[in-house]
């Protein structure tokens, strides 16, 4: 899929932080991009930026929501961004509607979406790229279900590519872990509370992290995944400053 031109590719959570660059770097390379958050004047904002983005409000966790926009786009690329702020907080603090919140959006959303594109099914060849986290790996004690909700997502992408494969349905499904960027908002909330958590000023905990990713970073990372053969696609990346890394 090295030539974007005329693939049509829904990003769902693309009003913000790396979603909204993932968009831009999509558009830029000349795939039709649609759009998918439920923020209508940043989506707005969006558009603007290039004549190849057009936008749908709605709300990603809605089962037909999925199925609609599957069905209306027939896209060959859909990339799964959206997600919940999670409560910030150490355990004994959360309750479990806190602890839970990223369960039932993160998870619910990635599980909504790749069934309708197993169920539908997307066109032979399509690619699916999960955005989950680094916290999948590494964890994250002060966001509670947060850390856990990643994992499931990196294993739903797992089972959806061997549904595939035993179907015969030729998709290609990889997780990404971005690692921890202040360039959205639950990266800023984590870079602030985990500052506060280790008695540093938030500039000093940024400092540690070393070269931060950028929504831009994430674009052009996510255009280079999807453009590269599928054959020797992994199946989970971590996705850093310096680009993208096969997991084992």
């Amino acid at each position: 899929m090295s030539d974007l031109s005329g693939r049509t590719t829904v990003v769902v959570g693309a009003s913000r932080g790396l979603g909204c660059g993932i968009a831009r770097a999509f558009a830029e390379a000349g795939a039709p991009v649609v759009a998918v958050a439920r923020t209508g004047p940043a989506l707005a904002e969006l558009a603007t930026t290039s004549p190849n983005i057009r936008t749908e409000v709605a709300d990603a966790a809605e089962e037909t929501v999925a199925w609609s926009l599957l069905d209306q786009y027939q896209p060959e690329v859909l990339i799964l961004v959206a997600g919940a702020n999670p409560v910030m907080g150490p355990l004994q603090d959360q309750t479990w509607e806190t602890f839970s919140v990223n369960w039932h959006t993160d998870v619910k959303i990635t599980f909504t979406w790749l069934r309708a594109a197993l169920l539908q099914p997307l066109p032979p060849g399509s690619r699916v790229v999960v955005v989950s986290s680094g916290a999948a790996i590494n964890g994250s004690p002060a966001s509670g279900g947060y850390a856990g909700s990643k994992a499931t997502q990196r294993f739903l992408a797992g089972y959806a590519q061997e549904e595939s494969r035993r179907a015969g349905l030729d998709l290609t499904v990889t997780a990404v872990l971005p690692t921890m960027t202040p360039f959205g908002e639950v990266g800023r909330r984590g870079v602030r509370a985990y500052a506060a958590r280790g008695g540093q000023t938030e500039e000093a905990y940024l400092q540690q992290l070393g070269e931060l990713l950028t929504p831009e970073g994430a674009g052009s990372a996510l255009v280079e995944l999807v453009r590269a053969d599928a054959a020797t696609t992994a199946p989970g990346y971590l996705l850093t400053a310096a680009g993208l890394q096969k997991l084992p």
